[in-house]
Formats: C-alpha cells, sequence, structure tokens
C-alpha cells in the first residue's frame, strides 16, 4: 500500500462467546487504528464460520453484529465503513481485515436499499454497522469505488427467494445503482465494464453454473471476476458480492 493506506489484520480465536470476541476483536483494532497514521476505517472484511448458527437473536451473526456495536467509536459511526461479513467455510477464529487511509472516504448508500445501519428490529436487536460503498481518493485523476457486500435486498427485504438467477441480476441492478450514486457524489463515471475485480459469494457449490451464467452476461471483465464458497449473513440469500471500479 501507499503511505495513504494501510490494512490491517486480526484473528481473534473465538472463546464460545462471539459478542465478547468481536467486542475484542474491534476494541484492539481501533486501538491500532485511531492513535496511527492511518485513523480511518474505510472498508473492512469479516469472515468466521456458522455465521447462519441459531435462531433469531441468537444468530451467530446477530451476536457479531451486538458485539461490533458494544466496541466502535462514535466517528466509527459516522458513517460506518464499508464492509462485509461472510461465513467462513473454515472454523478458524473470527478474522477481521480492515483498509485504513490518511484521509476519509466519501461513504456511499444505495438509493434502493434501506440503509444497513437503520434496518428494522426485526433483523435483530442491534442494527449492521456498514455502509454500501466508498469512494477513495475523490478529485485525483484515477479515484477508486469499493462496494460492499451487495445482495438480493431492495428496501431492507431480502427478495427472488429460492431463485439464484434473480438473486444474482437483483444483486447486479444494486450494484449499478451503487455506482450512480458513486458519479453523482464523486464526479465520475463508474461503470461494470471498468470493474478491477469482483468477488462473487457463493452458498450452494451445485449453483455456480447458474451464477456464473448470470455474471458472464453483465459485461464485467470475466478474467476480473472471482467466484468464492461462502455463507450469506442473511440464510434465505444464496449469493452476495463486492467489487473495486475504477472511473472511466
Amino acid at each position: 500500500m501507499g503511505p495513504e493506506f494501510n490494512v490491517v489484520r486480526l484473528r481473534i480465536a473465538e472463546s464460545g462467546d462471539l459478542v465478547a470476541d468481536t467486542k475484542r476483536a474491534y476494541t484492539e483494532l481501533l486501538g491500532k487504528v485511531r492513535a496511527s497514521a492511518h485513523p480511518n476505517l474505510i472498508r473492512i472484511w469479516n469472515y468466521f464460520a456458522d455465521i447462519n448458527r441459531g435462531d433469531e437473536d441468537a444468530e451467530r451473526y446477530r451476536q457479531f453484529c451486538v458485539g461490533r456495536a458494544q466496541a466502535v467509536d462514535a466517528a466509527f459511526n459516522n458513517p460506518p465503513p464499508a464492509a462485509t461479513a461472510i461465513g467462513s467455510t473454515r472454523d478458524d477464529g473470527l478474522h477481521v481485515i480492515a483498509l485504513c487511509s490518511a484521509k476519509p472516504a466519501i461513504a456511499l448508500e444505495n438509493p434502493r436499499q434501506t440503509p444497513a445501519w437503520q434496518y428494522p428490529r426485526q433483523y435483530g436487536s442491534v442494527s449492521p454497522g456498514f455502509s454500501r460503498g466508498a469512494v477513495l481518493t475523490a478529485g485525483s485523476d484515477a479515484p477508486i469505488l469499493l462496494a460492499s457486500g451487495t445482495a438480493s435486498i431492495v428496501g431492507h427485504a431480502s427478495v427472488h427467494v429460492g431463485d439464484v438467477g434473480e438473486q444474482c441480476r437483483e444483486s447486479l441492478r444494486n450494484l449499478r445503482a451503487l455506482l450512480d450514486e458513486g458519479e453523482k457524489n464523486a464526479a465520475a463515471r463508474f461503470d461494470f465494464s471498468a470493474c478491477l475485480a469482483l468477488r462473487v459469494y457463493v452458498r450452494e457449490p451445485e449453483q455456480l453454473a447458474s451464477v456464473r451464467a448470470v455474471f458472464d452476461a453483465s459485461r464485467i471483465p470475466d478474467q476480473n471476476i472471482v467466484y468464492l464458497h461462502g455463507d450469506i449473513c442473511r440464510r434465505e440469500l444464496a449469493v452476495e458480492l463486492e467489487g473495486v471500479f475504477g472511473a472511466m
């Protein structure tokens, strides 16, 4: 990374209390970042096993959201960084990877979706703490848009449940809307054809061919797409994607 950016990686061994473990991870993260030369959290990736295990507020993803909320400071939520949380196929602790910068990014929301940090109570006692995306180095010759984990959600509701192809297409519609928001906020044009990297997380490996068929028709360069096996934070969702886009 250049002098403007830094990456912090943490792995916390689970103790059996994911709320406490997440609080410990994010307390450590903020302790490393806030007093450093790169105090701004721009983009965070979270990986841990069995993300959907447990019912209602006992679900591990919801427990993770509680622990994160207990640890973060006011600056974290003003606005929250772009983020992804995916269920890992390996049970080797909680992994938190954070892209940090010397200067703040422009946080983005998707007008088709309720901000995650404003989700109603039905999704847990604490709303997820992330923005839909971020623009780096706005105003420069080469701004970059980072898209958070994006899925088949309209408003705050999961849609096309049981139809993996339509979930992929809805996710792409959400991604297109986010790129449009990036253009409005950063005075730069972002397009699928200028995708530098796209990760597509697929819950069921046997659905990979159906997923690929949709993305093959998307104008996103095929060589820049990586398909990964992982569980999505809502158990009814089959796919989630995240991306990096350069300005046109």
